[in-house]
């Protein structure tokens, strides 16, 4: 006998419902891996220094809300129950990431932005509809995010400075976290979308980075 639990459409909607209160409220979720900072001396940061990492560590944060919402929204409309629990269990995967870019935020004496509900909407839709598409689709979707993420945390690193071990070691690992996930939903069978499809998404993309960096 199968040990799987299923659950009825009720019961997914109040997970979902769970799932978003956990990513939005502060401080409501736990990391399964200690974060990859605490092993890294603390460095003298000016306050130039400080303000520009946090703004940084700030885009990433909003990028796991987002991250969260979309592999939730994929998971609720997925076809195949293999396909829905990739999903799961990717989203669980990147919870870790969310809570070291939440912790690092607040050494740095900061805060998260108080946009995250509304990019956790937007992206919680997209992930809906890319499912309700097709699987092969949504995979095709999460392998393109995570490529774009890759590229904002290279860029990221350049500009974090060698002496901040703390962030560029969270980044680091976010890093090899995320082409991990590429390859697994293109490995699955995902689409790889064009270029046009890329180009768009690197636009909304620059909507999100520019507006969290401050806020």
């Amino acid at each position: 006998m199968s040990s799987q639990r299923h659950y009825s459409p009720i019961d997914r909607l109040l997970l979902q419902a769970d799932a978003a209160m956990r990513t939005l409220i502060p401080n409501s979720n736990h990391a399964s891996r200690p974060s990859p900072a605490i092993v890294e001396s603390k460095s003298s940061l000016d306050a130039e220094q400080s303000r520009h990492i946090a703004g940084l560590m700030r885009i990433n944060h909003t990028g796991e809300v987002c991250a969260q919402a979309l592999y939730q929204g994929q998971a609720l409309t997925a076809k195949l129950p293999e396909i829905r629990e990739k999903m799961e269990h990717a989203a669980e995967e990147e919870i870790d990431h969310l809570v070291w870019c939440e912790q690092r935020l607040q050494e740095l004496g900061s805060q998260t932005s108080v946009l995250n509900p509304l990019f956790y909407g937007l992206s919680f839709a997209i992930g809906a509809t890319a499912g309700a598409i097709s699987d092969k689709v949504s995979l095709g979707f999460v392998a393109a995010t995570e490529q774009q993420v890759c590229k904002h945390l290279d860029d990221h690193l350049q500009q974090i400075p060698a002496t901040d071990r703390k962030s560029r070691a969270i980044l680091e690992q976010m890093r090899i976290d995320e082409e991990e996930h590429a390859t697994s939903a293109l490995d699955a069978g995902g689409y790889h979308f064009p270029a046009p499809i890329k180009f768009a998404m690197s636009l909304m993309a620059k909507v999100m980075t520019r507006t969290t960096y401050r806020i």
